[in-house]
This record gives structure tokens, sequence and C-alpha cells, in this order.
């Protein structure tokens, strides 16, 4: 049997929202360019957190996008027909992208498979003068040269713990957890 271990709670996810969207704000000497773009579906969620912070530190809002990845993923070909994409829609028409200063907004950065496939569908919307990463949780284990500017949390895995975030709106609490898979030597019979 699995073992899952909370190691941030929705207290512990709001104060690091806050301390994510201050440091967004000292890495914008000019916030009029700042624009957020959220990554389906649990990035978006904390884009939209994000932003509410952001604009009371601000005094105005900040524009807010969402994107999704689906069909810019590079594992189509190698899933199964009854694991297709779940397909959600991209809102980026009124966010004004060309010339912007673009923080995309995500959950967990692990590969930096899903962070490419957002560069590339951002892209095919407009260019922005330059674009950030911020994530929630960082886990390591990088397939690709990507690294997040904003991180609310270090957490270092391994490549078979799962760690999963959960958020009020689409899951009834917040949460962050590491899930282990049960030990090989059979404990879990």
């Amino acid at each position: 049997m699995s073992t899952e271990t909370t190691v941030l709670d929705g207290a512990d996810m709001a104060r690091t929202l806050a301390r994510i969207a201050h440091q967004v704000v000292e890495g914008h000497p000019d916030p009029s360019t700042l624009v957020l773009v959220g990554i389906h579906t649990r990035g978006a969620i904390l884009a939209r957190r994000l932003r509410d912070r952001l604009t009371d530190l601000l005094g105005r809002e900040v524009p807010l996008g969402e994107i999704d990845i689906s069909f810019y993923r590079d594992d189509l070909d190698t899933r199964g027909a009854d694991d297709g994409p779940v397909i959600h829609a991209t809102n980026l028409f009124d966010v004004p992208l060309v010339g912007a200063s673009v923080v995309l907004v995500d959950d967990v950065l692990y590969t930096g498979r899903t962070i490419r496939a957002a560069i590339e569908a951002l892209f095919d919307h407009g260019r922005p003068g330059r674009v950030q990463l911020a994530v929630l949780v960082d886990r390591g284990h990088r397939e690709l040269p990507i690294r997040a500017d904003y991180v609310g949390k270090n957490l270092p895995t391994a490549t078979a713990e799962r760690v999963n975030v959960r958020v009020r709106e689409s899951d009834g609490d917040d949460a962050v957890s590491i899930v282990r898979p049960a030990a090989a030597s059979g404990e879990d019979r």
C-alpha cells in the first residue's frame, strides 16, 4: 500500500503564493507589461489566485490568460487510445502577449516537458518580450534545460514518487502531498 505525506496544507499554500507574488513584483520594475498565463488545469487555478495577490500589491488588475497544452505534448503518439488528451479551453485572445513579460504558472515542475509544450503553445498566440516560470513545487528530475524563476517549494523526490497538488476549486481542499509507492519487498500483501 502506498503512503501519502502532506508537505503543504492550505495555509502553507496561501503563504507560498503570497511570497511568489512579492517576488514577481520585485522582478518586474515596470509591472505594466506583466501578464500571467496559467497552464491547465491546476496551474490556471493557481494563476487566478496569484493574479488576485498581484492586484492587491500593484493596485491594478494584471492580465490573465489560460493555456491548454494537450496538442503540444510530445507523448501523444505513445499514449493508449483510451488515454487521449483531455482538452481545456485556451483563453489568450484578450491578453496582450506581444512584447509582454509573461509569467507562466504551473503547479509542479518535473521533467520540463509540460513547460516546453506551454512555451510552444504560447508563441503560437504571440511573441512575448520575455517568458518566466512560476511553480508551486519544483520536484527535480529535469529532462529538458528548464528552470523556474519563482518556486514556492523545492521538493526533492524519487522518480517513483508522485506529487499531488489539490486545490479547493477542483478537489475540495488545498494541499500538496508526496505519494510514495509501497516497498518493492512485498510489504503490500
